[in-house]
């Protein structure tokens, strides 16, 4: 038995009676209808993959213009469902003319039920083989942008990280939505790829959509898919992330960030298992495994209104929050090393080694950025160095003073602000947005915003 949807119109009853019960038992649905009426709401409420239409519906009529506009709705509408032409008059022209706009085959009425079955089970194997096609193109396209991301190894050796590894290794054997809490640059990315490496789905693949980097005006777009003319760049059908990560894992970083509008949509999707591409009114069945994070306090957004409590029950069965990296200290120097090897090979500056005062400031530093800034502070100290990477070269003198040549733009003098406030709270940002005399929530926004 096939899932195949496939619509019969013809007028003729006896075609439509019999031509169900050939094909009633190879396919889930099987639709007749004598009047191509109907056929527009059919194409749009049902998702047909195989229209057998009549060529000729008015009595006496031989012409095959009836069938001919029929075929022209049906690629209007639906360009991607497949056409076979079914004709009492074997007209050679005729069954040209049909495959120029459009017919995949044609069939000459009396047919043999064998040749009915066996043109449906052609078209149908065609369908689906270009549908996985379209999948896997949809896929390849999602990949090509994460390509250069350079997506490293999760490594570790600090008893803070027990527990998330612990959570890791029990929650990827299953499908649980998993919700990944921490501050920027905490590596929450690593451990959505690390679960799903570890997961029964990791044949298939991870995708990830950056919520917090994608407009409004795009959202249903790129999440649920779009069809040709729905918007006025939509110049062919596209699948949604969520489509392309069939079988896999989604992963939606940056949830936190979403207005509540779309968060309403988000909810309908998780909750129905289905999307529906925008321009389109056809429910199509999704199965992924979500994984989510921020950085957002999505409890506290909940008291205020700003994040839905119904779509945090969908998205955390699981929750992992990643310790800062001050309270990784023994990640510090594994990670930094690590870095120093990757960017040394990449800038040709191969045996570089940290002297042991810049060892010694590496771990007295906060790490306001958390991991994301070592790793930049390595590249930079790369860079620089004409030898041995030297407490200079990792972290230049950060206490600014005020002088005639500093920027006074209020950018700067904020992020000044900012860069002392939470070297002087040691890296507690509680106490820190306290001494700034800003909320928690603001100062993460703007730590993203000048990159800190």
């Amino acid at each position: 038995m096939n899932k195949g949807h496939i619509l019969i119109v013809d007028d003729d009853p006896d075609v439509l009676h019999t031509a169900r019960l050939v094909l009633k038992r190879h396919y889930e649905t099987v639709i007749t209808e004598s009047s191509p009426v109907r056929l527009e709401t059919i194409i749009k409420r049902e998702p047909i993959d195989i229209v057998l239409l009549d060529m000729n519906f008015k009595a006496g009529a031989t012409s095959g213009n009836e069938g001919l506009f029929w075929l022209n709705k049906i690629k209007e509408l639906r360009p991607e469902v497949y056409v076979i032409m079914n004709t009492a008059y074997g007209d050679i022209q005729l069954a040209v003319e049909t495959m120029k706009l459009g017919a995949v085959d044609f069939l000459v009425k009396p047919w043999e039920k064998e040749k009915l079955l066996s043109t449906v089970n052609t078209v149908y194997q065609l369908a689906k083989s270009n549908e996985k096609v379209k999948k896997l193109e949809g896929r390849e396209s999602a990949l090509n942008k994460d390509i250069d991301a350079g997506y490293g190894h999760l490594l570790t050796e600090s008893k803070a990280m027990d527990h998330v590894l612990t959570m890791i290794d029990k929650v990827a054997k299953t499908d649980a939505s998993v919700l990944i809490l921490g501050e920027n640059g905490t590596g929450k990315e690593l451990i959505a790829r690390e679960i799903h490496r570890k997961s029964q789905r990791n044949k298939e693949t991870l995708i990830k959509v950056d919520l917090g980097a994608l407009p409004e005006s795009l959202f249903e777009s790129e999440l649920f898919g779009h069809t040709k003319g729905s918007f006025t760049d939509a110049k062919e059908d596209r699948p949604g992330r969520f489509e392309i990560a069939d079988g896999g894992t989604l992963f939606l970083d940056e949830i936190g960030n979403i207005s509540i509008p779309m968060q309403s949509k988000m909810l309908s999707v998780l909750q129905n298992r289905t999307v529906t591409r925008v321009g389109s009114s056809r429910s199509v069945p999704i199965d992924v495994r979500l994984i989510s994070a921020t950085n957002q306090p999505l409890y506290e957004m909940i008291e205020t209104g700003s994040f839905r409590q119904d779509l945090l029950y969908r998205i955390n069965t699981v929750e992992i929050e990643l310790p800062p990296l001050r309270d990784r200290k023994e990640d510090i120097l594994l990670l930094a090393n690590h870095f120093l090897k990757s960017y040394a090979e990449r800038y040709q500056k191969i045996g570089l080694k940290i002297e042991e005062r810049a060892k010694k400031q590496l771990l007295n530093y906060p790490w306001p950025g958390n991991i994301r800034e070592l790793q930049h502070a390595i590249e930079r100290a790369v860079i620089m160095s004409d030898g041995t990477v030297s407490a200079e070269d990792v972290l230049p003198n950060r206490k600014e003073k005020i002088t005639s040549s500093q920027s006074l733009k209020v950018e700067d003098v904020e992020r000044n602000a900012m860069v002392k406030a939470i070297e002087k709270s040691g890296g507690n940002l509680s106490q820190a947005a306290e001494e700034l005399g800003i909320g928690r929530t603001t100062l993460y926004r703007k730590m993203k915003k000048y990159g800190l």
